[in-house]
């Protein structure tokens, strides 16, 4: 029975653990560049000992930043700065992942610390949002200006760019985000594709976006690498995207080369009853993994070595990945495993205080 410190393989790549760090946004950055916030941020939970460590969401094109502040790799001038942060992660013992994204309807918003507001049409640092229907996130938000069948072509074919891009930068690990209402799970939600064309109405044409980036991404990402997609697996209400279509869509992305499904949930409806109980969203992950078979990893205020553990041996994820703890406790991972009297990855320099 596999546990919290029994390591994972994935394809050509194994973690040392089963403890990985989301993606979370620092809103740190000018034009997309990484810099010395995101070496250290990201190097520290390295040395903490977990096994995984991704990158936030890194916009493939400037229009899929979320706020201006947010790190980019829409051109090869972002490569090198990026080549820091992989250097530093692999350096310390864990696998350096990536989360490539665009997030669509809900981007060009200020960064949370300063409200967190739409930037507006009088400031530089504006621009026109898009979106798969004219429907914006909420009245506060732009409307988004529909994407074409051509407009779809081109962000898709952004996707790929960054994928070369980050294997450039020395990741090992992609994951392409389709969640939290960002543009591809726009698309495959009902609450925000109003469309009638290829992309609209069915499940099969709301999830054809999504299908069509992974295709295109697996074609320039090694065989050998891990390619994963975070999605939300439910929208919390009775008529929005449900439970049972991620396990659908996972199926989809499975064949076409898909390794493991992050499982987190909502994002797409402002006032969606979201729950905030420990491992909320855990039975997401439990269910994909079951019913599509694919691997999955389970997010969601998971906070405590002990539930971490059990997630791993009730076989309800493969891998679970912590955020919001992460950003409290750097070294997690090695109070973790002392706490479940496993061997810790301690750092040298660190032996003389465990």
């Amino acid at each position: 029975m596999p546990h919290l410190f029994e390591p994972l393989k994935i394809k050509d790549i194994t973690l040392r653990n089963r403890i990985g760090v989301s993606p979370m946004c620092q809103y740190s950055y000018r034009d997309g560049f990484s810099d010395d916030w995101q070496v250290v941020h990201l190097g520290a939970r390295a040395v903490g000992g977990a096994g995984l460590i991704i990158a936030e969401a890194t916009a493939v094109e400037p229009r899929g930043r979320i706020t201006p502040f947010d790190v980019g790799i829409w051109s090869d001038e972002h490569i090198e700065p990026l080549r820091r942060v992989t250097r530093v992660i692999k350096e310390n013992g864990a696998v350096a992942g990536i989360q490539i994204a665009h997030a669509g309807r809900k981007a060009c918003v200020g960064r949370p610390w300063e409200g967190g507001k739409p930037v507006q049409p009088n400031d530089p640092d504006w621009w026109q949002v898009v979106g798969a229907s004219p429907t914006p996130f909420s009245a506060e938000y732009q409307v988004p200006v529909e994407l074409m069948p051509e407009g779809i072509r081109e962000i898709t074919e952004c996707f790929v760019r960054g994928a070369e891009r980050s294997l450039e930068a020395g990741f090992e690990w992609l994951e392409i985000h389709g969640a939290h209402g960002y543009l591809l799970q726009s698309f495959c939600s009902p609450h925000s594709n109003q469309r009638s064309d290829l992309y609209g109405g069915s499940f099969e044409n709301r999830t054809r976006f999504m299908v069509e980036v992974v295709k295109a991404v697996r074609g320039v990402w090694p065989e050998r690498l891990p390619l994963t997609v975070r999605i939300s697996g439910t929208e919390w209400v009775e008529d929005g995207w449900s439970v049972e279509e991620s396990v659908a869509l996972a199926r989809l992305l499975k064949a076409e080369g898909v390794d493991l499904m992050d499982c987190s949930s909502g994002g797409n409806l402002p006032s969606a009853p979201v729950p905030t109980d420990p491992g909320y969203q855990v039975f997401i992950a439990e269910a994909v993994r079951k019913g599509a078979g694919i691997p999955t990893a389970a997010v969601g205020l998971i906070t405590q070595a002990q539930m971490a553990d059990e997630i791993i041996r009730g076989e309800k994820a493969d891998l679970v990945l912590l955020g919001r703890e992460m950003l409290r406790s750097p070294y997690w991972a090695l109070h973790a495993a002392k706490e479940l009297g496993q061997p810790a990855p301690v750092p040298l320099q660190y032996l003389r205080a465990h």
